[in-house]
């Protein structure tokens, strides 16, 4: 049974709980990045393309697996793959959608302590008179600050522990059902915000003008590889929110929810981020550097950038904390049920353990820089194991198991609110179309790096 008996009380918990964990920080910026690189509208077609064939239908086999197994990943995995008479070691791709959700959260939960540095800078400071050296040297100061860095993230740990802690109703369902509309308010606020302070029509250029010069099979790579991880795909916590969802919610509906809100903050964010940047003569390529180099000196230069700086270090806060729960979720769930241990010694055990590592992640950014595994850094490589191999060949895993490893009756009876031509459309997308994908999406990864 799920960890405890937990279950979502309703459709709209769930959702908002999916929703929170799919939405992070690359929707804030690396969606509307990367769809300016890559033709503007036209990757969008393509990208809603790759997020409707590929990313919905994995999904809703993650949700199905872990609805119907009832238990963490790798048990729900073993326990259906046994009663299909398969070997249980199907309990093997549980696993490392865990581990990866772990080795994640390590090098994520930094970058969430940065956000909420900043809204603290945001909250107290404010980035009045900064130009753009300033802004750069104080995110270089925020580097070389160890003990800064540490406490931040312990910070974010602290509230992410503290929703887990208080279990899946009376925890995670209160949080998300308070903080996802607040997240969903402050980004429709802040875009309304950018159509009366300028930049507007210029960000709208620079997202929805389809260039399609630019479209070629690296776009292509790149829209499947965004919208399969934007999604949260293969990173265990839709597997174990599905092992809370009672029968009576229809997998399917929530699914496609799940796809276009996901997708609808990241093309809102952009319209939060890029006319503030276009307004001011900034650099909309900036990368990660966007939101703590470049961003600062638009909120100086623009009226009311005290308080729209506020409100977009806490939209990110919030993105960021409700993704971590769901990473967090997973592996707590897993130690709960592993070693019959309850909620709150597996809550403090995992978030203990990931505050750890997270040093080493820390110390990556000046001290142990050069220190090299496999010729990356430590987080270049904790990013390149989950991203490049665990999250790729986990997906494909899943989708082989739906689509061959379970019986075509056992994935009819959890998505019952299915057509009999749409139930057919989906088992041959997760049988025959998103294997190959996935498995492009794998070796283009690797012999790119």
């Amino acid at each position: 049974m799920a960890a405890g008996g937990a279950h979502w009380s309703s459709r709209f918990a769930f959702l908002m709980a999916s929703v929170g964990f799919a939405v992070g920080l690359g929707n804030i910026w690396r969606f509307p990045y990367v769809t300016g690189e890559n033709g503007g509208a036209a990757f969008v077609l393509i990208y809603l393309g790759c997020a409707f064939a590929i990313g919905v239908p994995i999904l809703m086999a993650e949700v199905l697996i872990g609805r119907r197994g009832q238990g963490s990943p790798p048990a729900a995995m073993a326990t259906l793959a046994q009663k299909h008479k398969r070997t249980r070691n199907w309990g093997v791709v549980g696993g490392m959608g865990l581990l990866a959700a772990y080795t994640i959260e390590i090098v994520y939960a930094v970058v969430v302590g940065w956000v909420l540095w900043y809204l603290f800078k945001a909250l107290t400071t404010g980035f009045v008179g900064i130009d753009g050296a300033v802004a750069e040297a104080q995110f270089a100061a925020v580097l070389d600050n160890n003990i800064g860095m540490l406490a931040w993230t312990l910070i974010g740990l602290a509230i992410t522990g503290a929703i887990i802690y208080a279990g899946v109703k009376d925890g995670i369902e209160r949080a998300v059902t308070v903080m996802m509309p607040v997240m969903f308010m402050l980004l429709v606020g802040l875009a309304i915000y950018n159509v009366f302070a300028g930049g507007f029509e210029d960000a709208l250029a620079w997202l929805f003008t389809p260039d399609f010069s630019k479209i070629g099979f690296a776009t292509v790579l790149a829209a499947i590889g965004q919208a399969f991880f934007s999604l949260g795909v293969a990173m265990a916590g839709m597997m174990v929110y599905g092992s809370y969802l009672p029968r009576s919610i229809s997998i399917t509906n929530s699914v496609l929810i799940i796809v276009l809100v996901d997708t609808g903050v990241a093309l809102l964010a952009g319209l939060v981020v890029f006319p503030a940047v276009f307004h001011h003569g900034l650099d909309p390529a900036a990368g990660a550097g966007l939101i703590f180099q470049t961003l600062p000196v638009a909120f100086a230069q623009m009226p009311g950038g005290y308080l729209f700086s506020i409100l977009f270090f806490l939209m990110l806060s919030v993105a960021g904390i409700t993704s971590m729960v769901g990473l967090v979720e997973s592996v707590t769930a897993w130690v709960e049920e592993r070693f019959n241990l309850p909620r709150h010694k597996s809550a403090l055990l995992v978030v203990g353990s990931i505050a750890l590592f997270s040093v080493l992640s820390i110390l990556s950014y000046n001290v142990i820089d050069e220190l090299r595994i496999g010729g990356r850094n430590f987080n270049d490589a904790m990013d390149y194991f989950s991203n490049q191999i665990l999250l790729p060949l986990g997906g494909l895993f899943i989708a082989v198991f739906a689509g061959w490893a379970m019986s075509r009756e056992s994935t009819r009876d959890e998505l019952t609110t299915l057509g009999p031509h749409a139930f057919a459309v989906w088992h041959f997308l997760i049988r025959f179309v998103v294997p190959p994908a996935i498995a492009v999406i794998f070796v283009m990864g690797v012999l790119d790096t």
